[in-house]
C-alpha cells in the first residue's frame, strides 16, 4: 500500500515538473524579438502598399509601344463585286496589300496585288505595285519619331525613378515606425523602473514613519510622487500599445506572441560633411537627375512641335505592273518617282502647341532653379538639426552622470537629515527626466539621419540616371 502511494507521488511530481517545463517553454515561445531588418523584410512581403508600388512599374515597359508609331506589318484584303450599268455583267475583284512603317527613318513600304476575272469574256485583269514613301520635311527621315522616342524615354526614366522614390518613402516610413516603437518600448521600461523605485521609496518612508523619523506629510509627498509615476506609466503603456499596433499592421501579424524590438542602431554618431555630401548629391543624386530630365524633356517638346509646323513632304518611288492573268503575264510595267506636299497654311493648333511648349520650357527651368535653392536650404537646415541632436545627446549623457552622483549624495544627506525630502524627490525625478531626454534625442537623431538618407537618395540604390 505504501509502495503504491509512493509511486503515485513520484508520478505526480514528475508530471508536475514536466508541466512546469512545458509552461516555461510556452512562455519563451510567446515572447520573441523582431529586428529592424526582419520587420522591413516582413512588411515588404506582406504589406499591399509595397506591392502596389511594384505593380505600378509593370506598365512602364508598354509606354513606348503606346507612344511611338506602330512598326507592325499590316495585311489588308479587300473583296468586291463590280456591277456595270446598261451592261448585263458583273465582275468579282480581290485585292491584297502589305505595308510596313519604319518609324526611326520615317520610311513606309507597301506592296499591292489585285485581280479581276471578267464574267463577259474569258480573261483576268491583274495589277501589282510596290511603293516607297520617304518624308523629307516634317518628320524628315524619322526625326519626329526620334524626338518622341527621346521624350518617351525621359518620361519612362522619370516614372521609374519616381517609383523608386515611392519605395524609398515607404521604406523610410517603416524605419520611422520601428524607431518610434523602440522609443515607446524603452520609455516604458524607464517608466516601469521609475515607478518601482518610487514604490521602494514609499516603503522606506513608511518604515521611517513607523520609527518616528519621517512625518505623515513626507509619506503623502511620496504617495503623490508614486501616483504621478503611475499616471506617466499609464500614458507610456498606451503609447507603446499604439506603436505596437502599427508594427503588427505593417507585418500583418495576427498571432498571440509578444514581440519586442531589438536596439536598432549603434550608439555612435555618424559624421557628415555638408559641403562634401551636397556636392555628391547635386552631381549624382536621383532627385537632381530627374530635374535635369524634366528640363531635357521640355526642350525636346519645343523641337517636336517645331517639326510639326513643317509641311508634310514625301519623296515617292514606285513600280507598277498591269497584266492579263493571275500571274501578271503579258505585263505592262512602269517605274516612277515624284513628290507629294501637304501644307496646312494657318495651322493654328500647331503654332499654339509650339508657343505653349516654349512657355512650359521656361516655366520648367524657372521652377527647377527654385527647387535647387530650396533643396539646398532644406538639406542645410536638416544638417543643422542633426548636429543639434548630436550635441544634445552628449549633454544628456553628462546630465545623467551628474544626476546619479547627486542622487547618491542626496540619499546619504537625507538619511542624516541634512536635506529635505523634496530635495531627494527632485534628485530621483531628475534622473528619470534625463534618461527620457537622452533616449528621445537619440531616436530623434536616428530619424533625422533616415530623413537625410531619404532626401539625398541614399536609402535605396537605383540604376544610374542618364539624360538622353
Amino acid at each position: 500500500m505504501r509502495n503504491n502511494l509512493f509511486n503515485k507521488i513520484i508520478i505526480f511530481a514528475t508530471a508536475f515538473a514536466c508541466l512546469n517545463i512545458f509552461a516555461e517553454d510556452l512562455t519563451v515561445d510567446l515572447r520573441k524579438t523582431l529586428t529592424m531588418d526582419e520587420f522591413i523584410k516582413t512588411a515588404v512581403k506582406n504589406d499591399e502598399a509595397f506591392e502596389e508600388i511594384l505593380t505600378a512599374e509593370l506598365a512602364l515597359k508598354y509606354k513606348k509601344d503606346l507612344a511611338l508609331p506602330a512598326k507592325d506589318l499590316i495585311l489588308s484584303v479587300k473583296g468586291r463585286h463590280e456591277f456595270y450599268f446598261n451592261q448585263d455583267r458583273n465582275d468579282p475583284r480581290i485585292a491584297v496589300s502589305l505595308s510596313k512603317l519604319f518609324p526611326y527613318t520615317g520610311s513606309e513600304i507597301s506592296a499591292e496585288y489585285a485581280a479581276t476575272p471578267y464574267s463577259s469574256v474569258e480573261g483576268v485583269s491583274s495589277y501589282m505595285a510596290v511603293y516607297l514613301s520617304q518624308p523629307i520635311a516634317k518628320n524628315a527621315f524619322g526625326k519626329a519619331t526620334g524626338l518622341q522616342d527621346k521624350i518617351t524615354g525621359a518620361e519612362i526614366d522619370i516614372a521609374g525613378y519616381q517609383i523608386t522614390e515611392a519605395y524609398e518613402d515607404y521604406l523610410a516610413s517603416m524605419i520611422v515606425v520601428y524607431y518610434n516603437w523602440y522609443l515607446a518600448f524603452e520609455n516604458l521600461k524607464i517608466g516601469n523602473s521609475s515607478y518601482e523605485q518610487s514604490l521602494k521609496l514609499l516603503k522606506n518612508i513608511k518604515k521611517r514613519q513607523t520609527s518616528n523619523i519621517a512625518l505623515p506629510i513626507d509619506v503623502n509627498k511620496v504617495k503623490i510622487q508614486v501616483l504621478g509615476k503611475k499616471e506617466n506609466l499609464i500614458a507610456l503603456e498606451k503609447a507603446y500599445e499604439e506603436s505596437l499596433n502599427l508594427i503588427k499592421q505593417a507585418i500583418r501579424d495576427q498571432g498571440e506572441a509578444i514581440i519586442e524590438p531589438v536596439i536598432p542602431f549603434e550608439l555612435n554618431k555618424t559624421e557628415i560633411s555638408f559641403k562634401k555630401e551636397y556636392k555628391k548629391f547635386s552631381d549624382l543624386s536621383r532627385t537632381y537627375g530627374i530635374l535635369r530630365l524634366l528640363e531635357k524633356k521640355s526642350s525636346l517638346n519645343i523641337d517636336k512641335y517645331a517639326d510639326n509646323l513643317l509641311p508634310s513632304t514625301n519623296l515617292l518611288f514606285g513600280y507598277e505592273i498591269d497584266g492579263d492573268d493571275f500571274g501578271v503575264k503579258g505585263s505592262d510595267s512602269n517605274l516612277y518617282a515624284g513628290v507629294s506636299i501637304k501644307w496646312l497654311f494657318s495651322d493654328q493648333v500647331g503654332k499654339a502647341n509650339h508657343e505653349t511648349a516654349k512657355i512650359s520650357d521656361k516655366i520648367t527651368h524657372l521652377s527647377n532653379k527654385s527647387k535647387y535653392v530650396k533643396l539646398k536650404t532644406d538639406l542645410n537646415n536638416l544638417f543643422l538639426r542633426i548636429e543639434r541632436e548630436k550635441k544634445l545627446i552628449e549633454t544628456s549623457e553628462e546630465k545623467i552622470n551628474l544626476s546619479k552622483l547627486i542622487l547618491t549624495d542626496e540619499t546619504v544627506n537625507y538619511s542624516y537629515g541634512k536635506v529635505s525630502l523634496n530635495d531627494l524627490i527632485d534628485a530621483v525625478n531628475r534622473i528619470d527626466d534625463n534618461n527620457f531626454n537622452k533616449l528621445n534625442h537619440l531616436v530623434r537623431y536616428k530619424i533625422l539621419m533616415t530623413e537625410w538618407l531619404r532626401i539625398t537618395d541614399q536609402l535605396v540604390s537605383a540604376k544610374k540616371l542618364v539624360v538622353r
